[in-house]
Parts: structure tokens; C-alpha cells; sequence
């Protein structure tokens, strides 16, 4: 767990500030339609930073932060796998190709999208929304 949690003048050295308001976004598109419990970590070798958005033992997905630099995290398990490559035509050719790229482990496919900008946000959500989990606010 990392000392302290960053705050936005931290984030926005760490990120720049078109990284900084694309992550801002992604969290607050989350925020209204998810009641999550927020966990800041370490980020591990590759990242300063890991925000992640869980409820009860599970993941919805993880932003991570270094220099110039915000990943999203989503973690595939098998069931949700067979929903995105039977739907998958509903996606950019771009998301296809990162999900395809990506490395499956034990424990599911672990697709990471690096973003510059908010410019994915609709579909990132869409995809969070419709295989990973239902929105749960109301």
C-alpha cells in the first residue's frame, strides 16, 4: 500500500493534464453507475499508482498511473470471455485487438488499455456495463 493517497496536484504532475482529465472522467463515469469500494496500492513494478474498483471480493476493473502514463486494467474470467467474443463485433476494431493481444493467466484474460485521452470511455464503459458487471446504482 503506498504511504499516501496521491491527490490531484500529484496526479496531475505524475499524468499530465489530458491524462489526468480522462482518468478524472473514467472515474466519475464509473462512479454514477457503480457503488464500489475504492482501494489505492502500489502499482507494482510497472506503475506508481493502482486504483482499484472492487465489491464484495470482486474486481470491476483497476486504473493504473505512472509518468505520461494511465492504464485500465479489466480482468476476463472465462464466462466473461465467452460473452465478449460472442458480442465482440459490438466493439472497435482497436478493443478487439488490445483484447486479443492480451495475456490470459490461470485466473482470466488480463486486458490492459493504455489511454491517452477520455476518447474510449463510452466503450470501455459499455463493456463494463454489459460482460463484467450490471450496474448496481441506483
Amino acid at each position: 500500500m503506498k504511504k499516501e493517497i496521491p491527490n490531484q496536484n500529484v496526479l496531475s504532475n505524475l499524468l499530465g493534464k489530458e491524462r489526468l482529465e480522462a482518468w478524472n472522467a473514467f472515474c466519475d463515469a464509473i462512479d454514477s453507475v457503480y457503488e464500489m469500494d475504492k482501494l489505492w496500492n502500489d502499482g507494482g513494478k510497472k506503475w506508481d499508482y493502482e486504483y482499484k474498483y472492487r465489491r464484495g471480493g470482486k474486481t470491476l476493473c483497476a486504473l493504473y498511473a505512472k509518468e505520461y502514463c494511465f492504464g485500465l486494467l479489466i480482468i476476463f474470467g472465462s464466462d466473461e470471455r465467452s460473452k465478449f467474443e460472442t458480442s465482440r463485433n459490438q466493439y472497435s476494431d482497436k478493443l478487439q485487438s488490445i483484447y486479443d493481444d492480451a495475456t490470459t493467466f490461470h485466473d482470466g484474460k488480463w486486458m490492459m488499455v493504455e489511454m491517452e485521452d477520455a476518447s474510449m470511455i463510452d466503450e470501455i464503459m459499455k463493456l463494463l456495463t454489459t460482460i463484467k458487471r450490471t450496474p448496481n446504482k441506483k
